[in-house]
């Protein structure tokens, strides 16, 4: 039941002002001062009030959050059911004298610049960094399924795989592929934020502290591609946990996409809330693992490119085997053999490689055929003639594979001196070995972890004594 209308004798203005009023003994002067303080009546017609505010954020927050209680107020008012829109309205001219500074009264209130600037105000919003681009993203078997979920969602923000969760570990392009969505879906016309998880559990602490924790949600609940890097960091941080929780259910409920990395899948992060592991896991989960060789020279090529320096395929090739662990590690190497050559004015060849990355290096009886056998079989908890040898049971077998993979990868060997040492096996055999591995990093997150951990022991630092 709705009063009667007592409304008439009032303009759109003067009822909207009234509608204020009412407003502002129903919510909390916080809420009030921040969205509805400065709103105004731009047009009334046919039941339907057009309500101007100052921002297209402010505009989105009151359109989720307040909209229904502004609606049953001014009915309320009006005695009938109404419709309420919010609009964006033209920044109003002042006159030069309504600019000028103004004496601060005694008894007047110090107002603080709002904490909590629109993404869609302040320039690149979205805190992206230009360089990270679906455009210079280097996909190989390693990150194809992560690349592709990413380019899905992109296109289709909210509506496929949400949330995405990627994880892998650090400088394998986890930041690089959040960001390319960002840049997407920014360039698509979507407001989208990209943000670490320190920096939302720092600016949670300031607005509890400065009270204005509603500033806070509405800039993220009103977003519509919220991105979030190193999420494992709220492990074990109550109240940012908590926060997070609510701000990713408001998001998932209006379908708002939210992007996720992590240096290990949900279910590994401990001290993670159950709750906040099993929506990770709603949408789809895909990891990033180390590049193989041949990604790792097309990166480099792509850098040494973008830098403007020729570099031979030899030079490259020698980087690439040498810094494998990840992406950031491998740019770091080349820009530390570029600086050599130019530095100490030597020739841009493979010794100059070697001595720039000595510290990569591993020995080289570590990369000869049977130091790999040797190594693998310890790490497998086999002997060499088992792997050598004519076992064909499922798991000697796979084990032998993974050992071709990481000859012809790691060390560079030909086909026929791999078979030579794995018990004079033919070409042929070696080869499909090889490519099954290969095929199965891309789907088996196990078999990409074995053959990281394997790698990684064949590339110990050297260590100055």
């Amino acid at each position: 039941m709705y009063a009667s209308d007592n409304s008439s004798s009032l303009s759109p203005k003067g009822l909207w002002e009234t509608a204020r009023s009412q407003l502002r003994l129903q919510m909390a002067k916080g809420t009030y001062e921040t969205w509805v303080r400065d709103t105004i009546c731009l047009s009334h017609e046919d039941g339907e009030y057009v309500i101007g505010v100052s921002n297209a954020y402010a505009r989105d927050w009151l359109s989720m959050r307040l909209r229904p209680l502004i609606k049953r107020t001014l009915a309320s008012l009006v005695g009938h059911a109404v419709d309420v829109t919010f609009v964006v309205q033209p920044a109003p001219v002042h006159d030069a004298a309504e600019d000028a500074p103004r004496p601060l009264l005694e008894a007047e209130p110090l107002v603080e610049a709002p904490m909590f600037e629109s993404p869609a105000l302040a320039g690149n919003g979205a805190n992206l960094n230009p360089r990270y681009t679906f455009a210079n993203f280097i996909v190989g078997s390693s990150n194809r399924m992560a690349h592709a979920v990413a380019l899905s969602v992109s296109e289709r923000p909210g509506a496929a795989y949400n949330p995405l969760f990627l994880y892998g570990g650090s400088g394998l392009g986890k930041t690089h592929l959040l960001q390319a969505v960002g840049h997407m879906v920014q360039g698509a016309g979507y407001r989208a934020l990209y943000v670490t998880s320190d920096v939302f559990t720092t600016e949670l602490i300031s607005a509890i502290r400065t009270q204005t924790t509603e500033q806070f949600r509405a800039k993220y609940r009103t977003i519509d591609v919220l991105l979030i890097d190193d999420v494992h960091f709220i492990a074990g941080k109550e109240q940012t946990q908590e926060e997070f929780f609510h701000t990713f259910n408001a998001l998932h409920t209006a379908n708002r996409q939210i992007v996720l990395t992590s240096d290990r899948p949900p279910q590994a992060i401990t001290l993670l809330e159950e709750r906040l592991r099993s929506r990770f896991g709603w949408g789809m989960i895909a990891d990033l693992q180390p590049p193989n060789l041949e990604t790792r020279i097309a990166i480099l090529q792509m850098k040494a490119a973008t830098l403007g320096r020729q570099v031979s395929n030899d030079v490259l090739t020698l980087i690439a085997q040498r810094a494998h662990r990840n992406i950031r590690d491998l740019e770091g190497a080349l820009t530390r053999v570029l600086a050599h050559a130019e530095l100490l004015s030597r020739p841009l060849n493979t010794a100059l490689v070697e001595d720039a990355l000595a510290y990569l290096a591993p020995a080289q009886s570590r990369l000869s055929l049977e130091a790999i056998l040797d190594t693998a079989a310890d790490y497998f908890g086999v002997s060499a003639d088992d792997l050598t040898g004519r076992s064909r049971t499922a798991k000697i077998a796979q084990q032998r594979q993974i050992v071709m993979y990481i000859m012809r990868e790691a060390a560079g060997a030909s086909l026929p001196q791999i078979g030579a040492v794995l018990g004079k096996r033919d070409h042929t055999t070696i080869m499909h070995g090889c490519d099954r591995v290969t095929e199965g990093i891309e789907s088996d997150a196990e078999l990409s972890r074995v053959v990281a951990d394997l790698r990684a022991r064949l590339y110990e630092p050297v260590r100055v004594r």
